[in-house]
């Protein structure tokens, strides 16, 4: 088949789509992909990558086409309401011109914003081409609980244009299965919505606790490790509160790799809580050296607000960190901690409960490494069964080509 993949965020930006691009490809498809112009996390454009330039490129053997779009910049809300409705508005306009020749089914990435729905629509009313909307993030639900919007008319309006986005589509996929009642709550048949929770990359696997990682000395003692996004939703209070309480236990240290949104204001907060010795934040660093930090990790840090749109949700993280067996200590809601809990893998308390979350992390702290280690093998077991990249991949095909096939089971 020839597939469309329309997502706002593609390579050299990470994202999980990136792998299933590949996966779709190497299964003997066709794959093209129209997406944006690089800026995420920092907000600016990638070098090379100018406003009109680089609209065509290979990643690997899949063609890539880009639109331009206004950079995300310091990813206040005004800048990132026009940052997506850009997208949205560029890739309209633009995309039809860029993408030729017919297509056998369009598959949207739809982390956020919803408003990549839109460009999707038109994509295929004008390719006549069934869609495949895969929700990663609920909106605008979403949007109140982060509170970059308030705004009850705001908010009425977007839930109006979700509702449009889904009755387009021919399926609806859904990343967690508490996605299901909210997404048919919007009108869609539930013959229609397709549970397709997200796997990891090949490369995430278990690595000796030897393995160097590069340019980087990392403290001794026992590393709890946070890999992604610093935003607003990761609830970082809820770690550093859990610090202080733990600051005592001196060997306990707090790695954190990642950047976003929450990043200056998290540095800051380490300074004024004095606690430079024991919370080491160490940026961004690149996916490909992921495993190789994660086997430095004695556990596996994964947190959010406590928002009901939040207890929905399987943050990617959690794959990743199952799929390199390494344990994992949580401070979720809902399905995120349910997965952790029903694994085998680790610890979870509430979200926002740093008290919880510091025992628990002391908990595993006092465990025996071999104890550890067999948490991390259930985990990585539980990945095999639940996540597998291959599996799911698999489904994903199955379900673009009945939608093709004109099968609607």
């Amino acid at each position: 088949m020839r597939i469309l993949v329309l997502t706002q965020y593609f390579w050299p930006e990470d994202f999980r789509i990136n792998d299933v691009v590949l996966g779709l490809q190497a299964l003997g498809h066709d794959v093209v992909v129209l997406t944006g112009k690089p800026n995420y996390p920092g907000g600016r454009l990638f070098p090379g990558y100018g406003v009109f330039g680089q609209t065509r490129e290979r990643y690997g053997a899949v063609q890539v086409l880009r639109v331009p779009l206004v950079p995300r910049g310091g990813g206040g809300g005004l800048r990132l309401a026009i940052n997506y409705l850009s997208f949205a508005l560029f890739a309209s306009l633009v995309g039809p011109l860029r993408c030729r020749g017919g297509v056998d089914a369009i598959l949207v990435f739809e982390p956020s914003p919803v408003t990549v729905g839109i460009p999707a629509l038109v994509m295929k009313a004008l390719k006549r081409a069934p869609l495949l909307f895969w929700v990663q993030d609920l909106w605008p639900e979403s949007l109140s609980a982060t509170g970059a919007i308030r705004s009850p008319r705001v908010l009425r309006a977007v839930d109006a244009l979700v509702r449009r986005i889904y009755a387009g589509c021919e399926r609806v996929l859904v990343q967690s299965r508490a996605f299901i009642a909210p997404v048919a709550a919007t009108g869609v048949p539930r013959e229609r919505i397709v549970y397709l929770p997200n796997s990891a990359e090949a490369l995430y696997r278990p690595l000796p606790a030897d393995t160097p990682v590069p340019g980087a000395a990392l403290p001794a003692g026992f590393r709890v490790m946070f890999a992604g996004n610093i935003g607003a939703a990761q609830s970082f209070e809820t770690t550093l509160a859990a610090a202080e309480m733990l600051r005592e236990h001196s060997s306990i240290h707090w790695i954190v790799l990642g950047e976003g949104r929450q990043f200056e204001r998290v540095k800051e907060q380490v300074r004024s809580r004095h606690l430079e010795s024991t919370v080491h934040l160490l940026g961004r660093r690149p996916v490909s050296e992921m495993p190789a930090w994660f086997s430095q990790a004695d556990v596996m840090l994964v947190t959010l607000r406590k928002e009901p749109i939040f207890a929905l949700t399987i943050p990617s993280k959690v794959q990743s960190y199952l799929a390199c067996g390494r344990p994992v200590v949580a401070a979720l809601d809902g399905e995120g901690a349910r997965v952790v809990r029903e694994s085998g893998g680790g610890l979870a308390a509430d979200a926002e409960d740093a008290r919880g979350l510091a025992s628990a992390v002391l908990e595993i702290y006092r465990m025996p490494r071999d104890q550890r280690e067999a948490m991390g093998r259930s985990g990585r077991d539980y990945y095999l069964r639940e996540f597998d990249r291959d599996m799911l991949l698999g489904r994903l095909d199955r379900c673009m080509k009945d939608v093709a096939a004109g099968t609607f089971r």
